[in-house]
């Protein structure tokens, strides 16, 4: 698939604290749909809004048996992996990153809140399920920058949906290059905050083609943002809006490897 084709038609990934500014309508809108108090009264609502709700206040409570039940439940009920993912736990962590920057929340609170969700999806997909493997390998960098919650998010996110991630973290580019050869990995996903580290990938791409590597380079952050047209610049595969959409932008490499 083309990068031409893949912008035009899948939106791609940042880390969610940097999608685009909230307006204050949208906002209380947004509070209204996930209300902090009496999470219980929401109980006898249908479907995933009312997973969704709950799964929300166990959060900002730090409440790990009622973040665990909320899915747990809604596994129960019918409602598969991908369902929950794109309906309660992509939704919810990207409200969380909104609130953060939006300053509602303290990133304390985040990092918590990403950590009770994570533990909660190794308990429910533990690593080894046959459930939590899908191919092809997919790894994720932090490159050249320090600012890992975007990240964490996406990793997260991806997680969430039963893909199994290399987490590299902070890593240089020459470095990078090296470890991709080595793990063989198929996706890669870079997030930068500073435009110094995005024009960084370009290193990364031309080191991979020089490698005879050439796989999807998916790209995010504030450069991203910014400058609409810097990920064609540094020779990126596509780039996108939004932590969730890395999930699709994986989906649409399975389906073009499979119909290629």
């Amino acid at each position: 698939m083309s990068a031409a084709v893949l912008s035009s038609t899948t939106p791609g990934f940042y880390p969610p604290q940097y999608s685009p500014p909230i307006h204050k309508d949208q906002d209380m809108q947004q509070r209204q749909d996930f209300p902090t108090s009496n999470p219980h009264d929401a109980a006898a609502a249908e479907g995933l809004a009312s997973a969704r709700r709950l799964f929300y206040a166990a959060l900002l409570r730090l409440d790990r048996s009622a973040a665990l039940d909320v899915l747990s439940q809604a596994l129960a009920a019918g409602h598969g992996l991908p369902a929950i993912t794109e309906g309660c736990i992509a939704p919810t962590l990207e409200t969380i990153g909104s609130e953060w920057e939006m300053g509602h929340l303290a990133l304390s609170q985040v990092f918590m809140t990403s950590r009770i969700a994570e533990d909660t999806i190794d308990r429910l997909f533990p690593p080894g399920d046959a459930s939590a493997s899908i191919q092809p390998r997919i790894a994720l960098a932090l490159l050249e920058d320090y600012h890992a919650l975007g990240k964490r998010l996406v990793a997260l996110n991806l997680k969430a949906a039963g893909y199994s991630i290399l987490d590299y973290g902070h890593v240089q580019a020459q470095e990078l290059v090296e470890k991709i050869l080595a793990d063989g990995v198929e996706v890669l996903l870079i997030s930068t905050l500073m435009l110094r580290s995005a024009l960084q990938v370009r290193r990364v791409c031309d080191g991979l083609i020089q490698a005879g590597r050439h796989i999807p380079v998916i790209v995010g952050g504030a450069p991203f943002r910014f400058d609409p047209d810097l990920w064609r610049e540094v020779g990126a595969t596509a780039t996108g809006a939004s932590a969730s959409d890395a999930i699709r932008l994986v989906q649409a490499f399975l389906e073009q490897r499979r119909d290629a």
